[in-house]
């Protein structure tokens, strides 16, 4: 099976994310994507190759086009062309491709969420109460309905434990208002051009999650963007609300996770060689469905 990159060591102040390593370089931070993946929140042992080589391309392919409308931290993706004017110090040859260097910015202790379609936890909440994260909606919603418009949901961005969905109300206590204004209309802008450009290459993109930071008084787009890390994916030919879709990403690990019988609180375990395959080769399939390229070597 092909080399995957579990963690780095570099010269650098560090932190390390559930995916990713971030690396403090002053005004700038250099953030390589891993092939770790989590699932149920459990971040488990085995990678799965060519994983972060897919989160940071796909990342920056998205970064490049949106650009105009709203405003992001992507700089460049390091390779052999450029890492050493970029980052100061040896970068790895393992590093190439899997890393961004990017404007430093301030999260904000939120995280966005909008919802396209009605599918995962909205889609338990909405059969309980008929909402999704306390927006009404309509009766009669099957499962993986196309919302009549796009929900915007923000959740609490925990250091440890699970995110827990919060009202736009209570996102503004946590960043301020202007802030949460900002960060829910770009959340939108990304989402509506993101939706229709996935949508002409026969892919749905049913739901997604944004980060958001504060640089030189300015709310701007930060992490990743429009990945299956990120992201649920539909293929659009095989769409048929009423059940759960097939998707591009991480589901054969969640479902194989689920389905050993783990609990929280047990030992992470080894993922199957069979697994891992299946998962690469989804999120292969989706930046090649996206981009109309293969992902460089």
């Amino acid at each position: 099976m092909t080399d995957v990159v579990l963690q780095t060591d570099l010269p650098a102040p560090m932190k390390r994310g559930k995916i990713r390593d971030q690396y403090d370089l002053g005004d700038t931070m250099l953030i390589i994507a891993t092939d770790r993946i989590s699932a149920l929140d459990l971040v488990l042992p085995t990678g799965v190759p060519r994983k972060g080589e897919v989160l940071t391309q796909l990342s920056a392919w998205w970064f490049a086009r949106i650009g105009e409308v709203v405003p992001h931290h992507f700089i460049a993706v390091i390779d052999a062309s450029n890492a050493e004017e970029l980052v100061p110090f040896p970068l790895p040859e393992e590093c190439y491709n899997r890393s961004m260097l990017v404007r430093k910015a301030q999260p904000y202790n939120a995280e966005c969420i909008m919802r396209g379609y009605i599918s995962g936890t909205g889609w338990r909440e909405y059969k309980r109460d008929g909402s999704v994260c306390g927006i009404q909606l309509p009766e009669g919603l099957t499962e993986s309905d196309r919302l009549p418009e796009p929900i915007f949901t923000p959740s609490t961005k925990p250091e440890v434990g699970h995110d827990e969905n919060i009202s736009f109300e209570q996102m503004e206590e946590i960043v301020g208002s202007e802030p949460a204004n900002a960060m829910a209309k770009r959340s939108r802008a990304v989402y509506d051009y993101g939706h229709q450009v996935a949508l002409e290459r026969d892919i749905i993109i049913a739901d997604t999650k944004f980060e958001f930071g504060l640089r030189n008084e300015e709310t701007i787009l930060i992490d990743e963007v429009l990945t299956p890390d990120s992201s649920r994916f539909w293929p659009l030919s095989e769409y048929k609300p009423g059940g759960s879709q097939p998707s591009f990403d991480k589901q054969p690990v969640r479902d194989w996770l689920v389905g050993t019988g783990w609990k929280d609180g047990d030992p992470a375990p080894e993922v199957p060689n069979d697994v891992v395959a299946a998962t690469t080769d989804r999120y292969l399939a989706l930046y090649r469905a996206l981009t109309g390229e293969d992902l460089p070597a």
